[in-house]
């Protein structure tokens, strides 16, 4: 499972990269991913929330701020989850993965009540990530269990008198 884990995490991390590409795009520019009105990538990844920390409502949006982009954040997060789940460190994959998936539901409430627009991409990172933390609490159950439960039965031997 952990080799799924971690398929999962790369698909994550190319998902991420193809975001941080966006984000650098020139925001003039249409970005691939411009769709409706409520799906525009380039509009995410432009907002004042596509950094960390993100921008202050009463920023210049001309002066350049040196926070980092949420979807490097996101290449960094699931090239940890990658690593550690191929070192088969679950009990650490599942605290990162926990992490990761409070962060891109935030983000998520953002583009829904606040940004009123979604990027697919985001969208594909907020279900990799889901399906990484609940295969990861799947595997760390199934551990437990096999730890827990004896591999073989022994027969007792009542000795009567």
């Amino acid at each position: 499972m952990r080799y799924l884990i971690a398929l999962l995490a790369l698909a994550g991390l190319i998902d991420s990269s193809l975001a941080l590409r966006i984000h650098y795009q020139d925001p003039n520019a249409a970005p691939p991913c411009a769709v409706t009105e409520h799906w525009d990538c380039g509009s995410v990844n432009h907002n004042r929330f596509a950094v960390f920390p993100p921008r202050l409502p009463d920023d210049d949006p001309t002066t350049p701020h040196h926070g980092i982009p949420v979807a490097a954040l996101g290449i960094a997060g699931y090239a940890l989850i990658a690593g550690l789940a191929l070192a088969n460190r679950l009990w650490l994959t599942l605290q990162v993965a926990e992490i990761g998936f409070a962060f891109a539901s935030f983000l998520s409430y953002l583009e829904a009540f606040v940004m009123e627009k979604w990027c697919i991409y985001c969208v594909w990172s907020q279900a990799i990530i889901t399906t990484i933390l609940l295969l990861t609490i799947a595997t760390l159950i199934l551990q437990r269990r096999r730890r827990t439960t004896p591999t073989t039965t022994s027969a007792v031997v009542i000795a009567h008198d």
